[in-house]
């Protein structure tokens, strides 16, 4: 496992639910424990996460908060081209690599350097924090499946 697999950084959630000014709840929580478990997650597979541990939550209540979270740097939200939005708890600048064939991701650390990772050639008069790479290819597992190991 490589630095990019784990997020190193212990997140105090109700605290930064706090700082965020939302109220820390049961629910709240559960999300961001649900987030946590379900690296890359989609709000669907994360609301049948909260609800195997709560029983009975809204599927709107999780996309409230997923949404909350998301917004106040809490969780991240990431959209690759041609997928759902997926959520994962690693907020830091870093990419991603995507499987073409079973849609697979892993997080990959950042090309070179510091955030935002990538220089623009022109910023245009933008003041650039983030850069969001995505690398597309074939997981190890679709590759033996497909016998092109």
């Amino acid at each position: 496992m490589n630095d990019a697999d784990t997020d190193h950084r212990q997140l105090d959630v109700p605290k930064a639910l706090k700082d965020a000014g939302l109220q820390v709840t049961a629910q709240r929580l559960a999300v961001y424990k649900a987030v946590s478990s379900t690296p890359h997650g989609m709000a669907d597979e994360i609301y049948q996460a909260v609800r195997d541990e709560l029983g009975v939550i809204s599927k709107q209540a999780v996309y409230d908060a997923l949404k909350a979270m998301a917004e106040h740097g809490i969780v991240r939200k990431i959209q690759p081209a041609g997928s759902p939005a997926r959520y994962e708890h690693r907020v830091d600048n870093h990419h991603h690599l995507v499987c073409r064939e079973c849609g697979s991701m892993v997080d990959v650390n950042c090309a070179v350097g510091e955030a935002p990772c990538l220089t623009a050639e022109h910023d245009h008069g933008y003041s650039i924090d983030e850069a969001e790479v995505t690398y597309w290819g074939v997981c190890p597992s679709c590759q033996t499946q497909d016998g092109s190991a």
